[in-house]
């Protein structure tokens, strides 16, 4: 299982509009029944998908609504939901391709990954 990401052509635009947002102050949630970390932003959901097996957290598919994509809203809810991850004694398979791609800019979390 995989995931993809797209990117707008518009990027400029959106790298202001991502200089300008702040989820510090959001909290992830675990919702445990739909297998989602959620972020919810202006009252709009985004989730990764995932599967756990133990203390393995397969990560698979990360979405955020079409009309708040480039606003660094994915990289705050892998950010956030990598700490949860690991506060909670956790590890990661990354299956989603945009997870994957945010660990290669962000080394510092392959602590929290298995195979």
């Amino acid at each position: 299982m995989y995931c993809q990401f797209s990117t707008n052509e518009d990027k400029e635009s959106k790298k202001l509009i991502h200089l300008d947002m702040n989820y510090e102050d959001l909290t992830v949630v675990n919702n445990v029944q739909a297998h989602n970390f959620e972020l919810t932003v202006n009252g709009k959901k985004s989730f990764i998908d995932y599967k756990q097996k133990g203390n393995k957290v397969y990560l698979i598919h990360t979405e955020v609504p079409k009309e708040q994509e480039g606003q660094g809203i994915a990289a705050a809810l892998v950010a956030k939901t990598f700490q949860y991850i690991e506060e909670n004694g956790l590890k990661i398979v990354p299956l989603c391709t945009y997870v994957a791609h945010y660990l290669k800019r962000h080394p510092e979390w392959n602590k929290i990954v298995t195979a």
